[in-house]
C-alpha cells in the first residue's frame, strides 16, 4: 500500500472526541449597608444555603461586610437549592412567583480586542454585562483578556419604540429600495459610510451585502429636505475674458441672458459685458441619472489611502473622479463611497458593482489570527482492517467515499505544512463521519462548535446540511470540497466546486468572445436537449443535427453532416451528452472531416473542424475515445481543474507520502491553502469574502460569489484545450 494511505490512516485513527458540558450560570452581587444573607437571597430568589455553598469564606450567621463581591447562582429549578429543607425554601418564599428569565434565541461570538471592555461590548450588541457574564461564566473570577472568544446571546426584540427612537425619528427617513441599487448606491447617495448604514439599520445581514427591491431602510434626511421643494442655488466666480459676449455664455453655461443681468445689475450700469468684469453665474448641475449598478461601479475608501495611490488604482483623473463625487472637494475620506463609470478599467476586480483590491494573501497574514479547523470526511476506518494490508488496498481501490477523503485530507495535510512555515499557528480536528448521518449528529454533540473558525466537509449531502444548520447558529462556515446537489439554502455554506450551470455559461461567453463569423453545429442527445436550447439561444444561427437513438444503437448521419459543414468558415461543433459511444462516433467522423475535402472535383479548400462541450463529463474520459483525434479537434471544455501547474507542491507531497499526487489531493491542498490564508488574513471567512476577489493555486481556482439565501458560489473555472496531445489552459 502506498505510503500516503499508511500516513493518513494513522493520522485519522488518532482523532481525538471532544465532550460537552452544561454549565452552571452565575450573577455577583456587591453587598450594601445593612444587607443580610436572608435579604440577598430573598432579592435573588435562592436560598442561603446557595450562597454559603459559593462563598466559602462566609459562615451563617456572619455579618455581611458593604461592597463585598458575592457570587449568586441562577438557572437552578425552581430557583432553589434542593439540599435544602423543604421548610426553610418555602419560609423563605411565601408569596412571590419565580421571575421569568428570557432565553437567548442562539449565540454568536465575539473576539475581545485590545483595550475593549465588557461595557462596551454589552452596549455594542444591545445586551447586558449580565447577559454576557452569565453565558462566559468565567467572567465572574477573572478579568477580560485580548482574544478571549466570548459567546454572545442573541434575543427577541421586543416590540414597540423605545424614547430614542421617537426623539431621532425627526432626524431620518425611510428609503424603498430601487430596482438595480445596492448598499454602495445608496450609500453614495445620501453621502454616508455603509458602516453608517449599518448601524442605523441594524437587521441588515452582516454577512451579505444582498438588498432586495422594495426593502426600507432607515436613512439621514438630506440636507434641506425638511422643506418642500426647498432647492440651494450655488453659484461660481467668473472673470470676462476678451471678446465674451451673451450667446456664447448661454452656450458655455445654459443661462439666458436676462438671467445673467439679473444676477449682475452692474451689467446694465456699466453697458454691457467688459473685459476683466467679475460676474457670478449658476453653478452647472450634473444630471447623473439613476445611480443604480446599471450606470456605474462603486469603491469604498480604506484608510491611509491618498488620492494619488487612489486615482492610479482605478485608473482615472483627479477631475473626472471630482466631477463624479463632488464631495472630493471637501478630502478624501475613508469609508467614502465613490462611483466611477461602468466600463471603468484599472488595477482592480468588480464584483455585484463594486471594485475588490487586489489582495496579496502572501502579504497580508496576521500571525496574531490562530485559525481552528474541523475536518469532518468518511475515511471509513469502520471498514478498514489496517492489520490486513490487502484488504485495506481493495477498499481504498474500489470505494470513492474513502478514495476521495483520504485525497482531499493528504492535501490538506500538505497545506498546514505549508502554512506553518508561514508562521501561521493552525488548531485541527479531524472526525470520520462514516458517511453517516447518525455517526455525523453524534460529532456534533460531542464538539463544541463555539470555537471553530470553519467546517470541511462532509461529503454526503444528508450530513453536510446536519452540518451547516448546526454550525448556522454560530455563524461558522462550512465549506463543500465536492459537488452537491441538495435542498442545502444556508447562507454559511461555501460551495467551492464550480456548477454546471456556471462552467456552461463560461464556455457559451468564451465562444461568444471569440466567434468571427464562425458556423457552429450542434449534436445533443435528448438527455441534453435544455443544453442544446441554451446554445441555440445564445447562437440563433447555429445548425442542430439531430441525434438517432435507437433501443441499442445511438448516433448521427454522417452525410447530413456533412451538408451543414462549411468549407468558407471554421466549423465549431459542440457535442452534448453523457454517451460514450456517441462521442466516440461524433469524435472519429469530426476528425474524419476535418483537413477534408467536401467535393475532391470542384474544391480546393479543405474543412476546418474545432470540437466544444459545455460539459466534459466522465464519459469524454473513456478509453475507446481517441485523445489524438481529440488534439486533432482542438477540444475545448470548461472545467474547475487544470493540471498541476505548481512542481513545489508535487516535490513537498512525494516527500510526504512517497506518491504522486491525484487531483482529490491537489483539491484538498488547494482548498485547505486557501481557506488557511483568507482566515490568517482577516478571522473570518465571511467578511474576509466580501473583499478578496479570484484566487488560484496548484490546480483550483476560487471566486465565491454570496447568493442572498443560498450560500456562497465558487464563480472560477478555466477553459481547457487539446493543443499537440497536451491539455493546456486557454489564456
Amino acid at each position: 500500500m502506498n505510503h500516503f494511505f499508511k500516513n493518513t490512516i494513522l493520522v485519522v485513527s488518532l482523532v481525538f472526541l471532544g465532550h460537552m458540558a452544561k454549565a452552571q450560570q452565575f450573577t455577583t452581587h456587591a453587598v450594601k449597608e445593612g444587607e443580610t444573607l436572608e435579604s440577598i437571597a430573598k432579592q435573588y430568589r435562592v436560598t442561603p444555603y446557595n450562597i454559603l455553598k459559593f462563598n466559602k469564606e462566609l459562615k451563617q450567621n456572619d455579618v455581611l461586610s458593604p461592597n463585598t463581591i458575592l457570587v449568586i447562582p441562577s438557572g437552578l429549578a425552581a430557583g432553589q437549592d434542593p439540599s435544602a429543607p423543604a421548610s426553610v425554601q418555602k419560609r423563605l418564599f411565601p408569596e412571590e412567583e419565580p421571575v421569568e428569565q428570557q432565553e437567548p434565541i442562539g449565540f454568536g461570538r465575539h473576539k475581545v480586542r485590545k483595550k475593549e471592555t465588557l461595557y462596551g461590548i454589552a452596549k455594542r450588541y444591545d445586551i447586558t454585562e449580565e447577559d454576557i457574564k452569565r453565558y462566559n461564566r468565567e467572567l465572574y473570577s477573572s478579568q477580560l483578556r485580548k482574544k478571549m472568544i466570548l459567546r454572545i446571546p442573541r434575543y427577541l426584540k421586543q416590540p414597540g419604540k423605545t424614547e430614542r427612537d421617537s426623539i431621532l425619528e425627526a432626524d431620518f427617513e425611510i428609503y424603498t429600495v430601487a430596482p438595480k441599487e445596492t448598499r454602495w448606491s445608496i450609500a453614495h447617495k445620501y453621502g454616508i459610510t455603509i458602516d453608517s448604514m449599518l448601524a442605523l439599520n441594524p437587521d441588515l445581514s452582516k454577512i451579505t451585502d444582498y438588498l432586495r427591491e422594495g426593502q426600507e431602510l432607515r436613512l439621514p434626511k438630506m440636507p434641506g429636505s425638511t422643506v418642500e421643494n426647498q432647492e440651494t442655488e450655488l453659484y461660481i466666480s467668473y472673470t470676462v475674458p476678451p471678446k465674451m459676449n451673451f450667446y456664447r455664455l448661454e452656450k458655455e453655461f445654459g443661462v439666458k441672458s436676462d438671467e445673467i443681468v439679473r444676477l449682475n445689475p452692474e451689467i446694465a450700469e456699466r453697458g454691457g459685458l467688459k473685459e476683466g468684469m467679475i460676474i457670478r453665474l449658476p453653478e452647472k448641475k450634473l444630471n447623473p441619472g439613476a445611480i443604480n449598478t446599471e450606470n456605474y461601479i462603486f469603491y469604498e475608501v480604506k484608510p491611509k489611502q491618498t488620492l494619488f495611490s487612489l486615482t492610479r488604482k482605478l485608473g482615472i483623473s483627479y477631475e473626472d473622479l471630482l466631477l463624479l463625487n463632488p464631495d472630493l472637494k471637501e478630502g478624501l475620506k475613508a469609508g467614502m463611497v465613490l462611483k466611477l463609470p461602468n466600463d471603468q478599467k484599472g488595477d482592480f476586480e468588480v464584483r455585484n458593482a463594486l471594485v475588490l483590491d487586489k489582495i496579496n494573501l502572501l502579504d497580508s497574514i496576521n500571525l496574531e489570527n490562530r485559525p481552528k479547523l474541523l475536518f469532518l470526511l468518511p475515511f471509513r476506518l469502520d471498514r478498514l482492517n489496517l492489520r490486513d494490508k490487502e484488504s485495506v488496498a481493495a477498499n481504498i481501490e474500489n470505494r470513492n467515499d474513502i478514495k476521495y477523503s483520504l485525497g482531499l485530507y493528504s492535501g490538506a495535510l500538505v497545506a498546514l505544512d505549508s502554512i506553518a512555515e508561514l508562521g501561521v499557528s493552525v488548531d485541527v480536528r479531524t472526525y470520520d463521519n462514516q458517511l453517516d448521518l447518525a455517526r455525523t449528529k453524534e460529532v456534533l454533540f460531542r464538539e463544541n462548535l463555539l470555537d471553530v473558525d470553519a467546517v470541511v466537509g462532509p461529503l454526503d449531502e444528508q450530513s453536510l446540511k446536519e452540518v451547516a444548520v448546526r454550525s448556522s447558529v454560530h455563524g461558522i462556515p462550512v465549506i463543500a470540497p465536492v459537488p452537491v446537489k441538495s435542498d442545502i439554502s444556508l447562507n454559511n455554506v461555501f460551495f467551492s466546486y464550480t456548477s454546471d450551470d456556471i462552467l456552461r455559461k463560461r464556455m457559451l461567453q468564451h465562444v461568444a468572445d471569440s466567434l468571427a463569423g464562425q458556423n457552429i453545429v450542434v449534436i445533443a442527445d435528448q438527455k441534453n436537449s435544455v443544453v442544446r436550447d441554451s446554445i441555440l439561444a445564445k447562437f440563433p444561427t447555429a445548425k442542430i443535427l439531430e441525434v438517432a437513438e435507437e433501443e441499442k444503437n445511438i448516433g448521427i448521419n454522417r452525410e447530413k453532416l456533412a451538408t451543414m459543414l462549411s468549407e468558407e468558415v471554421d466549423n465549431w461543433v459542440f457535442v452534448e451528452t453523457g454517451n460514450f459511444k456517441l462521442i466516440s462516433s461524433v469524435v472519429s467522423i469530426l476528425n474524419s472531416f476535418n483537413g477534408a475535402l467536401l467535393d475532391v472535383e470542384n474544391s480546393t479548400e479543405k474543412l476546418k473542424v474545432r470540437m466544444f462541450t459545455t460539459n466534459k463529463n466522465r464519459a469524454f474520459e473513456n478509453d475507446v475515445i481517441s485523445s489524438s483525434h481529440l488534439s486533432n479537434l482542438k477540444f475545448t471544455y470548461p472545467s474547475v481543474y487544470r493540471e498541476v501547474a505548481n512542481d513545489n507542491f508535487v516535490r513537498r507531497y512525494r516527500r510526504r507520502f512517497g506518491d504522486t499526487p491525484d487531483r482529490y489531493a491537489v483539491r484538498g491542498f488547494d482548498i485547505t491553502y486557501d481557506l488557511l490564508l483568507k482566515l490568517a488574513y482577516k478571522n473570518n471567512l465571511m467578511e474576509a469574502s466580501k473583499l478578496i476577489g479570484k484566487t488560484e493555486y496548484t490546480g483550483n481556482t476560487f471566486d465565491y460569489e454570496k447568493d442572498f439565501a443560498s450560500g456562497y458560489f465558487n464563480q472560477a473555472s478555466y477553459i481547457m484545450t487539446y493543443d499537440n496531445l497536451r491539455i493546456k489552459e486557454v489564456k
